[in-house]
């Protein structure tokens, strides 16, 4: 697309879904000078992009009526389908959008949901991204987050000057499905380091050691991750993240266990063996019953109490 100079012309976004992620994802677009049309079920989440510059929609396809692409954010696969695809053939999204139009999902969800919701606008000649992100709220607010995409070679070529306005490091993981895959087999060893480094700060203090000793000394060790080395689960180890704020903001215990989920669900539809990332599943289900909305470094309460003092 030109303008009337012969320069490539921005084009005009829908953006559905203006929850955490989403809005500061939106917010980042306009800086940039695109032109957004946003959707969301929240009136207060709609009202602040219009303060930023956006126009506000009553429906998804009423948001898409002069878009040339489309992205969403929200919360689940039932949410993507329903938005989508809708009850039947011709009253979801896809039905209602013109030929050419790319869409970019940014929800984590299953990778079957992705490959139906891509196989459904291909037969309308709309191209289709799964792009799920990894960064959190402060990567979505700082524009720094990465994007995990699947789909065609020319969609992404397509969506990656877009994608680089909200994200610092974007990936292609292959065809539609891949994105999903990968950013759940990330988010199943996240779960895991977590669990494993909660357990291992929790057997050494109740053993007598300091956990800032500790975790120094296995920052420096063999058992060196990015739990320890930005994340630390142990109340005051470590400065401005979750674990020193009462577990508070940052990625909630329910979402990873939606991931989690997401990856078992996965590993049995394809006959593959994930012991650890079932016994994680394991523990987050049971954390979540009372601490879901906590970050989920707060699992480890499950091996000390007293963290959540």
């Amino acid at each position: 697309m030109t303008d009337n100079d012969g320069k490539t012309a921005k084009p005009n976004i829908a953006f559905i879904g203006l929850g955490n992620m989403g809005a500061p994802m939106a917010e980042n677009l306009l800086k940039a000078g695109y032109a957004l049309s946003v959707y969301d079920l929240s009136a207060e989440a709609t009202q602040r992009l219009e303060q930023a510059g956006a126009s506000v929609a009553d429906s998804p396809k009423d948001a898409a009526r002069n878009a040339q692409v489309v992205i969403s954010m929200l919360p689940a696969g039932k949410h993507v389908h329903s938005v989508y695809l809708g009850e039947g053939s011709t009253d979801g999204l896809l039905a209602s959008l013109p030929k050419g139009t790319l869409v970019i999902d940014s929800s984590t969800i299953a990778a079957a949901d992705a490959r139906l919701v891509a196989e459904a606008a291909s037969k309308l000649e709309i191209d289709f991204l799964d792009a799920p992100v990894s960064g959190g709220t402060g990567g979505a607010i700082a524009g720094s987050l990465t994007f995990i995409v699947g789909g065609s070679d020319d969609a992404f070529a397509t969506a990656e000057p877009i994608l680089a306005v909200m994200g610092k490091n974007i990936f292609h993981a292959g065809e539609h499905g891949a994105g999903q895959v990968a950013k759940i087999c990330n988010n199943m060893l996240l779960g895991i380091l977590m669990a494993g480094t909660a357990e291992a700060i929790n057997l050494g203090v109740k053993n007598g050691l300091d956990p800032k000793v500790l975790s120094d000394i296995m920052l420096q060790s063999s058992g060196r991750n990015w739990t320890l080395e930005v994340y630390n689960p142990y109340p005051q180890v470590m400065e401005n993240v979750p674990s020193s704020n009462g577990y508070r903001g940052g990625f909630m215990s329910k979402l990873m266990q939606k991931d989690l989920n997401l990856a078992m669900q996965t590993a049995q539809d394809t006959h593959v063996e994930t012991p650890m990332g079932a016994k994680a599943t394991e523990l987050y289900e049971a954390h979540t019953v009372e601490n879901g909305d906590r970050d989920f470094s707060s699992i480890m309460a499950r091996y000390d109490s007293s963290a959540l003092s």
